[in-house]
């Protein structure tokens, strides 16, 4: 897809380069789309776009993936297209800002930092992907609140919110299909979805069910067993 403003200075070359580029590539599964950024501000907000990155080309795949080249010149199509074709180019994320500070009890997760928040932590973390205008993620909200303030003295348990309008889910790992979806995972990697009711009580039950022990648990478990069999 290429995105720019049809009635700008040099549209006219961009569209005749597009469309050899396009020529070029027909019959190799791949559909040429042009729109003007007049009339594509939904898809902007929804690849998660900005008009200053105009003329740009977009990709996505049948799998869900982006590729993105932004603020093109004409003379760039073909070659962006050859190496996109050759593998060499890496995807785009759709991410907010990793946020400069991440003080409240829920923390903020976005794209770019979900590796290293979820993925990476070593942290036993629960995770609501929401939408800002959902009516139930905002009642679910001082409900995650209190249950975070809970655990705010465990290092090994995160609550965690993921505006999942803004920033690319991990599709490959978590099948969000409505909003909210509250998944946990552990610090040893196991994924389960919440699926019970949203009280802070069930909520708890929930993490304390699922959540695996700390180095620190499980020290002291292996202490209190030698006690008991020095005992003995």
């Amino acid at each position: 897809m290429l995105f720019m403003n049809f009635n700008s200075e040099g549209a006219d070359s961009f569209k005749s380069k597009y469309r050899e580029v396009a020529d070029q590539y027909k019959g190799q599964g791949i559909s040429f789309l042009m729109g003007d950024l007049d009339a594509s501000q939904g898809a902007f907000q929804y690849f998660g776009l900005k008009e200053s990155q105009v003329p740009l080309i977009i990709i996505q795949t049948t799998d869900g993936q982006k590729y993105l080249k932004p603020n093109l010149e004409a003379d760039q199509i073909a070659p962006w297209m050859k190496e996109y074709k050759e593998g060499k180019i890496q995807p785009f994320k759709k991410s907010e800002p990793i946020p400069e500070e991440n003080n409240e009890p829920v923390k903020v997760v976005v794209a770019e930092s979900f590796q290293d928040m979820v993925f990476k932590s070593g942290k036993n973390v629960l995770l609501e992907f929401y939408a800002p205008w959902c009516g139930h993620c905002k009642k679910l909200a001082p409900i995650l609140d209190e249950v975070a303030v809970s655990y705010q003295n465990d290092a090994d348990v995160v609550i965690a919110k993921f505006d999942a309008t803004a920033n690319d889910i991990p599709g490959d790992t978590f099948d969000v299909q409505g909003f909210p979806s509250v998944y946990f995972r552990s610090a040893s990697g196991k994924i389960v979805a919440y699926e019970g009711d949203r009280t802070k009580e069930d909520i708890i039950k929930f993490i304390e069910k699922n959540r695996d022990k700390s180095v620190q648990d499980v020290e002291e478990s292996v202490k209190d067993e030698s006690s008991a069999k020095d005992e003995l």
